[in-house]
């Protein structure tokens, strides 16, 4: 998208969200503060042409028919200093001017833009116009300094980046950057936990199912499912209609509630650049399954090297903090570890989350895969644990996959606990699209 387009697309919602929260103007009022002299012109046609004149920019302004003063002209400028033409304006300045874009190399005046933006536009419009800073701007040093990280609104993408800079942060700014991280996982952990607990505890009870339960344990749905080929009719009585009844020669129970073991679960994390958010999300749920006595959770993350995290799994900000985000991808030698630690294929779920882009041996990955699933192990390949749209994938890779019994897709974080449900009672995965390269 070009940056004419992207500014089209952000000022539109953002003011939109302006219009309505600050302003409240209807067909009847004017705004005063932003109309040039025009008697004859309709309220409405001049607020309509206040908002053309925002989200075009200054170089619309003769067309228009628009001089910007007050907010309108401040929330043009931090707008010009991001999606404007030229260069040379650093962010800062609170009225309207010259369209020049540029964010300086300052930190300080970075932070006041950021501050700024926070005034001005919504939390989603912040987040958006933060991810188009750092990409066009290249503001990723910036985000080393402390009181720019200060300043800033937290989210997935933003921790990305922070990670992929971890290696080169000096001492300064690393406190506040895990301070930073810290709020993004605790967010995360509190929307996500409830529902993972609650999905992955039933999926486990069901999964333990004995032959000889008591009473209260029995499973009636599959008793009598398992046991329909034992119907009886029986004759009626007095002339009365026949009546069957189902004979339960074997019971189906849920398996009594116990701290033992009872899944082993392999995340097996791709850590190149393009898989930042899906780091993210993993570490989270990989912190929230190690908490269930019930599983035994692993948690590796490779590039073309492979480092096992399980043992700071009580804390998903050490996770992400022992990630290195970039370089290369061996998924062979991931999976050929993941594989060396499974002790009980029948009760293991592995998942390896990757854009399967794998710069290692393909034949031998697919051979491992291959053998898991063989051997008894439930295995699910994520394109991408994310929020963001249609991942990019090598598609041919995805396909191999998928004859093998391993369909590949990309999963909300939201859909992750009915997939791991799913993959623990040895059901069909719940695919959410059927554009999934398999």
């Amino acid at each position: 998208m070009t940056a004419h387009a992207t500014r089209h697309a952000t000022q539109d919602h953002a003011i939109q969200a302006y219009a309505t929260q600050d302003h409240d103007r209807t067909a009847k009022t004017v705004d005063t503060e932003t109309e040039t002299a025009q008697p004859a012109q309709h309220p409405a046609d001049g607020e309509r042409m206040r908002r053309w004149r925002m989200v075009l920019g200054a170089d619309s302004a003769e067309s228009t028919g628009r001089t910007l003063t007050g907010q309108d002209a401040a929330m043009d400028g931090a707008l010009n200093a991001l999606y404007g033409g030229g260069g040379g304006k650093k962010p800062g300045g609170r009225g309207g001017g010259g369209r020049s874009a540029g964010l300086g190399a300052s930190a300080p005046s970075v932070a006041r833009w950021l501050g700024d933006i926070r005034t001005y536009f919504p939390s989603s419009v912040v987040q958006v116009m933060q991810r188009d800073a750092i990409d066009r701007l290249g503001l990723s040093a910036l985000l080393l300094e402390p009181e720019m990280l200060e300043a800033v609104e937290a989210d997935v993408h933003l921790v990305g980046t922070l990670l992929s800079l971890n290696k080169a942060m000096p001492e300064t700014t690393k406190e506040t950057a895990r301070a930073v991280v810290r709020k993004v996982v605790d967010d995360l952990e509190k929307r996500l936990e409830s529902r993972t607990r609650a999905t992955l505890t039933g999926a486990l009870d069901r999964s333990a199912r004995i032959s000889r339960p008591r009473h209260r344990d029995i499973d009636w749905d599959r008793t009598i499912r398992a046991n329909l080929k034992n119907y009886l009719t029986i004759p009626g009585t007095d002339g009365g209609p026949d009546t069957g009844t189902v004979v339960p020669e074997r019971l189906i129970g849920y398996g009594r509630g116990s701290q033992s073991v009872k899944k082993d679960v392999i995340l097996c994390i791709d850590q190149s650049g393009s898989m930042a958010a899906s780091v993210v999300y993993a570490s989270v749920f990989g912190a929230v399954l190690a908490s269930m006595r019930t599983l035994d959770t692993r948690l590796v993350v490779f590039d073309t090297a492979v480092v096992d995290l399980t043992d700071q799994l009580d804390d998903p900000v050490d996770v992400l903090f022992g990630t290195q985000l970039g370089g290369g991808t061996d998924i062979n030698r991931a999976l050929a570890y993941c594989q060396s630690k499974i002790t009980r294929p029948a009760d293991t779920v592995v998942v390896l989350i990757s854009d399967l882009y794998e710069g290692g041996i393909r034949d031998e990955m697919l051979k491992r895969v291959a053998a898991m699933k063989a051997s008894g192990v439930q295995f699910v390949t994520l394109l991408a644990l994310s929020d963001e749209g249609a991942p990019a994938y090598d598609h041919e890779h995805a396909a191999a996959l998928g004859a093998l019994g391993a369909p590949a897709f990309a999963c909300t974080p939201d859909l992750f606990p009915d997939i791991m449900a799913a993959a623990i009672e040895k059901r069909p995965l719940p695919i959410p699209d059927k554009e999934t390269g398999a």
